[in-house]
């Protein structure tokens, strides 16, 4: 008997460790100055924009590459942000950006810098996917549709992953 009943405390266990982002909460874990419902309306804004059209090498695109348009992908629309942590990061130093790039940009620059595993080393957000994380430079916070935009792209990228595409070039 205590062997059958280990038996099925082993099978609940295995049948509990598949997809953990689907145990999670929905919702976000919001570090903005914005409220939860600012945040739902931009993920709204992002799941449509999605289901209507992919454009997915933006930023190879932008340096002359050739674009990547899929059409829309209706399945964005059911896609939920699990426990998605959205803070500002402090804007790198104007003397940083051009000690490391030979780039001016007055302060605050309105970049951040990125992970390795970026395509570029100074962006205005980036997305991290496990644990779905998302960084923006704080400078981009007080400008409403700035920032709209910029949250937008990067919600967009957590839903496209979610999906399965290949995010790369975003």
């Amino acid at each position: 008997m205590g062997r059958g009943v280990c038996v099925v405390f082993l099978t609940i266990f295995l049948l509990n460790c598949g997809n953990n982002a689907a145990q999670l909460p929905v919702g976000f874990v919001n570090k903005t100055m914005h409220s939860n419902t600012d945040l739902w309306k931009i993920w709204s804004a992002a799941q449509n924009t999605l289901a209507t059209g992919i454009d997915l090498n933006p930023l190879q695109s932008a340096t002359g590459g050739a674009p990547d348009m899929l059409p829309g992908d209706p399945r964005a629309l059911n896609v939920q942000p699990h426990q998605l942590t959205v803070f500002p990061e402090a804007d790198v130093s104007s003397a940083a950006l051009a000690a490391a790039t030979g780039m001016y940009r007055a302060n605050p620059t309105g970049l951040i810098a990125c992970p390795q595993n970026c395509k570029v080393r100074y962006a205005t957000a980036y997305s991290v996917y496990e644990p779905s994380t998302i960084r923006y430079a704080s400078s981009w916070e007080s400008s409403e549709s700035n920032f709209q935009d910029i949250l937008q792209y990067e919600f967009e990228n957590q839903i496209l992953f979610a999906l399965g595409y290949d995010v790369s070039w975003r």
